[in-house]
């Protein structure tokens, strides 16, 4: 059994028995838990599951859409055949000032990759997608908003906080997605991956989920190892990277459990 499968499904577990059931913003109530952490040595195994099928190049795409493209614009992701954005464009074509927005607007990834290469101490190494001024104007709050970044005996090591986590459908993806980002910045800047540490605010299972998530949980007893995570090695530049250069290799899984995205 993966890593991964076991800290996320013991997160299920706890959520279906013991959430807290009430409404939200949205029109589905959730079953939610507060201040729930998974940690990964990203040395030792790639964290995904494998109780069900995760889209994995869906994530990398999207991943790349918000930090190395920086981009708001819904098109752009559908170039890509990523299409998990399209409920939240609006009649411009983008997502409002969210996400890729406030990378670029404060150059926030060439800043880190500046620390990361020649201070690599400094304790003020962060990605920060939460800006009070421009909330009003995002179509969707960011929900991974925050990335805290330390480089300890040569390792780059990533604190993942989120504020709002949908275990059932969002979750398995971003943490995929922190994983691969931590991958490509320590090779660009001569580092090992070291640890990915999510944080979940708020982790909730909405209840039109609990059927799909009660399915998986019958798979546990036959999970699989985890894949191998393959980086191009030749890439030394955080804006050459193509999906094409990252890979999982022998990624066994169960199959999709289907679920409704809540808007």
């Amino acid at each position: 059994m993966s890593i991964y499968d076991k800290k996320y499904l013991s997160i299920i577990k706890d959520i279906l028995d013991n959430g807290y059931y009430d409404k939200n913003r949205t029109a589905v109530a959730t079953y939610k838990l507060p201040h729930q952490i998974m940690q990964f040595n990203l040395e030792k195994e790639f964290p995904i599951l494998t109780t069900k099928f995760v889209a994995f190049k869906t994530s990398v795409k999207e991943m790349l859409w918000i930090y190395q493209k920086q981009s708001n614009k819904v098109e752009d992701l559908r170039q890509m055949n990523v299409k998990v954005w399209n409920e939240w464009e609006g009649e411009d074509g983008t997502i409002g000032k969210a996400y890729g927005y406030q990378v670029k607007k404060f150059h926030q990834i060439d800043q880190l990759i500046d620390a990361l290469k020649n201070n690599p101490q400094d304790r003020r190494m962060m990605l920060n997608l939460w800006n009070w001024a421009d909330l009003p104007e995002m179509n969707l709050a960011p929900c991974c908003f925050l990335t805290m970044w330390d480089v300890t005996d040569n390792k780059l090591n990533c604190m993942l906080v989120q504020r709002s986590g949908d275990m059932g459908l969002g979750v398995p993806f971003n943490t995929c997605q922190f994983a691969v980002l931590t991958h490509m910045l320590a090779q660009i800047s001569g580092l090992k991956p070291g640890l990915l540490t999510h944080v979940i605010n708020n982790a909730h299972v909405y209840e039109n989920q609990v059927e799909g998530l009660k399915l998986q949980l019958t798979r546990e007893n036959e999970a699989y190892p985890a894949p191998l995570f393959w980086i191009n090695p030749e890439i030394k530049d955080f804006y050459a990277f193509t999906p094409d250069d990252i890979k999982l290799e022998d990624y066994k899984h169960h199959a999709s459990i289907k679920m409704e995205v809540t808007v």
